[in-house]
């Protein structure tokens, strides 16, 4: 049955592609412009620049930011939700400064950490991070608000202990919270580090989009973009949604 519904989930998505794929090449045989190139064009320039390599070089370098910047976030933003959604006084207290940079627009802090910093590869990360961070907080914090009271108990009882409660008691609740975090995250995480190298870095894909532009070199842009769309939903798919599987393999 499972195998059943997964080939009919693939079927469906392969298909709704190939409709996308053959409205595009409509629209461009139609309106036949320069600046709508047909999906044959886009993969052509997909092709020379892999076999130049600088599309496997810049896909890697933003990957790499991409990774470090989730993980700092993650990391940092995680920390920040647990706190407080455990301790009531410091959430009244910090909720408006959460608020605050939820609301703050991505570029202003990538300007002024550039700004700041240097247009430095430290700097491009911190600005990365900073966007993620209070979302990552808000969705913890959740978690950490809904933790059972009465498993808490429980392991206060039988003297779990503060690293056995953690492992058993508390993130088994907090997984579903952390999951949705991270997929959240890992799809704004790579917009933004497109944004952070168009505007300060020397390489990377939102660096050939930007060079890309000046040309106005559509399939370019659109060869780098989807090819990064491609590796980012094959993250998803290989990492990140097994893993929110197995840690909620416990609900079952």
């Amino acid at each position: 049955m499972v195998e059943f519904l997964t080939s009919k989930r693939a079927f469906w998505s392969f298909g709704s592609l190939f409709v996308l794929l053959l409205f595009w090449h409509l629209c461009a045989e139609i309106f036949q412009h320069r600046h709508l190139p047909t999906p044959v064009a886009v993969f052509d320039t997909f092709l020379r620049e892999v076999r130049s390599g600088n599309l496997l070089y810049h896909v890697w370098v933003t990957l790499l930011r991409v990774a470090v910047s989730f993980i700092v976030a993650m990391f940092i933003g995680s920390a920040i939700g647990l706190v407080m959604g455990r301790l009531p006084n410091v959430d009244r207290f910090f909720d408006s400064w959460l608020i605050f940079f939820l609301n703050l627009p991505a570029l202003v802090i990538i300007v002024l950490c550039y700004v700041w910093f240097g247009l430095t590869e430290v700097a491009a990360i911190i600005a990365v991070a900073i966007n993620k961070i209070p979302n990552v907080a808000v969705t913890v914090r959740e978690g950490a608000r809904s933790l059972s009271r009465d498993l808490s108990e429980m392991a206060m009882v039988y003297n779990f202990g503060w690293a056995k409660t953690l492992r058993h008691v508390t993130l088994p609740q907090m997984a579903p919270f952390f999951a949705a975090a991270a997929r959240s995250g890992l799809s704004l995480v790579w917009k933004i580090v497109l944004v952070v190298e168009l505007l300060g870095r020397s390489n990377g894909v939102g660096f050939q989009i930007h060079t890309a532009f000046t040309t106005f070199d559509v399939p370019m842009i659109l060869a780098y973009a989807i090819a990064f769309i491609v590796v980012v939903q094959l993250i998803e798919i290989s990492l990140l949604q097994p893993i929110e599987a197995r840690v909620n393999r416990w609900r079952r």
